[in-house]
């Protein structure tokens, strides 16, 4: 398993190619939920998300010559920004391999940066598969999105931060997908405040790690459209380390309905003032719906900013209709 002492080298390695990303208090959330509440805003990371502290990290942990025969990796959207620039930064060719389920403007900011794209198939184990094809046939070196240790140790960073920033905590709301995040951000942590419960939030449409949890292993899920769909995908039946991880770190597992993410979505604009795509706004949304009791101060890590303006627009626009034409609302 990745520990504390795997993370604070991961900070000391990236420290000057990421953000220290803010922790602003959430006076709005505070008052709902009873207790101090903290948004930890990876949304404000260079590329719009925490994925870039896990990107960095790896490819900075490569030798010469993996990094020289070109970088290739599976994505939803985020990690493949994220490895796009870090490679760009460091002159190293990458290709993104990814369904054509990742939005529009997920795969135009990759190809913005400089990667090569292949859409390919309908879920992201389509995308690993050619991932596999081209490690096999160019021996390109394979950079996970999240089920590799240097990975889990940089998206861990963000945990560090959120102890020295908040050393009061005692719940952390984490996105969780294929476990990179959550693990890490677990991993640290449990390392610095073994009290704090660390609880993963994902969507009731396709959570894999969820499903894998309650089988006892890894299993394969459907992976459908959603509007967290940086949280799509499977973990893989042949998962080395995300899985454990978050079976022993994870204190609970809670699901969101689409209405649900769309509520902290809009709450995340009109009241946080902070433009959050469905997967950074689950922890938010989780308070929102009261699928969470905190007893003491939270801390919700939003995780990231890229979403489609169109889809948020239309968002936040019916969110407010609908406040307008409710019953309770002409009450």
């Amino acid at each position: 398993m990745v520990g504390l002492a795997d993370i604070v080298q991961a900070r000391s390695r990236i420290a000057d190619r990421v953000r220290r990303t803010p922790l602003v208090p959430s006076p709005s959330l505070a008052i709902r939920c009873g207790t101090p509440v903290f948004l930890k805003l990876e949304s404000h990371q260079t590329t719009g998300s925490f994925k870039l502290r896990g990107a960095t990290n790896a490819l900075l942990s490569l030798s010469d010559e993996a990094r020289l025969r070109g970088l290739v990796t599976a994505s939803t959207g985020n990690h493949g920004r994220a490895l796009a620039y870090a490679a760009r930064e460091a002159g190293v060719r990458a290709v993104v391999c990814m369904s054509s389920l990742v939005p529009d403007n997920k795969v135009e900011a990759v190809r913005a940066l400089g990667a090569e794209v292949r859409i390919v198939g309908h879920s992201q184990d389509d995308a690993q598969e050619e991932v596999d094809r081209l490690v096999s046939e160019q021996g390109l070196t394979a950079i996970p999105p999240f089920d590799h240790e240097a990975v889990i140790a940089g998206q861990g960073t963000a945990g560090l931060e959120i102890v020295e920033d908040s050393p009061q905590a005692e719940l952390i709301l984490v996105p969780l997908s294929g476990g990179g995040l959550a693990a890490g951000v677990a991993a640290a942590v449990k390392g610095r405040i073994p009290h704090a419960r660390v609880v993963g939030v994902s969507m009731e449409r396709g959570a894999a790690m969820q499903a894998s949890l309650l089988a006892g292993k890894p299993v394969l899920v459907e992976e459908l459209e959603t509007l967290a769909d940086s949280l799509g995908g499977g973990i893989g039946l042949d998962n080395r380390h995300t899985f454990a991880m978050c079976r022993d770190l994870l204190d609970d597992v809670v699901l969101l309905s689409e209405s649900e993410i769309a509520e902290g979505i809009r709450h995340a604009f009109m009241v946080e003032g902070e433009i959050v795509e469905g997967a950074g706004a689950v922890g938010i949304a989780a308070l929102l719906a009261g699928k969470v009791a905190p007893k003491g101060p939270v801390v919700v890590l939003v995780s990231g900013r890229n979403i489609d303006e169109v889809r948020h627009r239309t968002i936040v626009h019916a969110s407010i209709t609908n406040a307008h034409t409710s019953p309770e609302a002409r009450v």
